[in-house]
């Protein structure tokens, strides 16, 4: 039967505060078998791509409430992927199959719950993208734009974390829906990328303004319709005192508070009252009926030139660990994802 090293990345233990680089340990694992016991219904597959996602900071801590369960300790750390089938025992997919969903972040997965994992027809899009623009992080997008937010044409959207998995698409969304767009990020390039590549209207970099509240007063002097909300935080609480009559605000990340052991409260909730603003929580699991629907779409604006979408592409295994912990520092321009194996 022929075997293979296993390259994989572990985790060491819960952590308090920001994921550093040594919470993993890149190591060779056992042997793999090429081969999937009969019976069993898995299927082993090679690993092709691997996604970096804000949520994972939540899998690190030991907390059972979430509605994801946390990794554990000394094991492979999981996430969402791109594979090729090696070998199946599912009549549902066949060798050389490329595949999506959540897999272990190694060179080959044995994958037991495969009813997690789409399938993917290959076109003339970026395998990546199925971890980014047409996988979780777009659907999220999608969803959230759509679905939460309740957008009508004309609608003043704020977005934050502009540049991110999520952002860049929920700004593309709501151009193409009629809307007037404004973006935050982190540096300057972001701002230009919101601007000049993704088509935002005004985009700021955040850390250079000294007061959220009046930042959002220029860029919004009749009010936020929309708040698409990726950081929480000092953002969220001047988008509060922002919002205009029944605005909407979708919470889809919190990435200035994952890392925080004492999150810092909100103070302009009132806002809530007063303006009859209805915030909202959500999962993109919440809304998979639309899926179909979603892949149809964005593919058309993608290859209609609607919408363009980018990576920040990290190359080995060994380079996982930094580019998850990046993520937390903004050091990521675009969709964070990690080649393990060339198609």
């Amino acid at each position: 039967m022929e075997t293979a090293e296993n390259k994989q990345v572990i985790f060491k233990g819960y952590i308090d505060g920001v994921p550093k680089e040594t919470d993993m340990e890149v190591k060779m694992g056992s042997e793999v078998e090429l081969e999937v016991v009969k019976g069993s219904g898995a299927l082993l597959v090679k690993n092709l791509y691997l996604s970096c996602d804000p949520y994972m900071r939540g899998r690190m801590r030991q907390f059972y409430g979430s509605y994801i369960p946390p990794f554990v300790p000394g094991s492979v750390i999981e996430g969402f992927g791109v594979s090729r089938v090696v070998d199946s025992d599912n009549p549902n997919f066949k060798t050389g199959d490329l595949v999506t969903g959540i897999t272990g972040w190694e060179e080959y997965s044995l994958i037991h719950k495969t009813e997690q994992l789409r399938k993917i027809q290959q076109d003339d899009i970026p395998l990546s993208y199925y971890v980014g623009l047409l996988g979780m992080p777009g659907f999220t997008a999608y969803a959230g734009f759509y679905e939460v937010c309740a957008p009508k044409k004309g609608d003043c959207v704020f977005v934050s974390a502009a540049s991110g998995a999520v952002g860049q698409l929920v700004g593309q969304l709501a151009k193409l829906y009629g809307c007037y767009v404004v973006g935050s990020a982190g540096s300057n390039q972001k701002v230009d990328l919101l601007k000049n590549k993704f088509g935002f209207d005004e985009a700021f970099n955040y850390k250079e303004e000294l007061d959220l509240d009046a930042a959002l007063k220029r860029y919004f002097p009749q009010g936020i319709d929309i708040y698409f909300d990726n950081v929480g935080g000092a953002m969220l609480d001047a988008a509060l005192t922002n919002m205009s009559l029944h605005g909407r605000i979708a919470v889809c990340g919190m990435v200035s508070e994952q890392s925080l052991s004492n999150p810092k409260g909100i103070h302009n909730l009132f806002n809530l009252i007063s303006k009859r603003v209805r915030m909202q929580g959500f999962l993109q699991s919440d809304y998979l009926h639309l899926y179909p629907r979603f892949l149809e779409d964005v593919i058309s604006y993608y290859k209609q030139g609607k919408i363009v979408y980018v990576e920040d592409m990290k190359d080995g295994l060994e380079s996982a660990p930094a580019a998850l912990v990046g993520l937390y520092a903004g050091k990521n321009v675009g969709k964070q994802v990690v080649c393990v194996a060339h198609e």
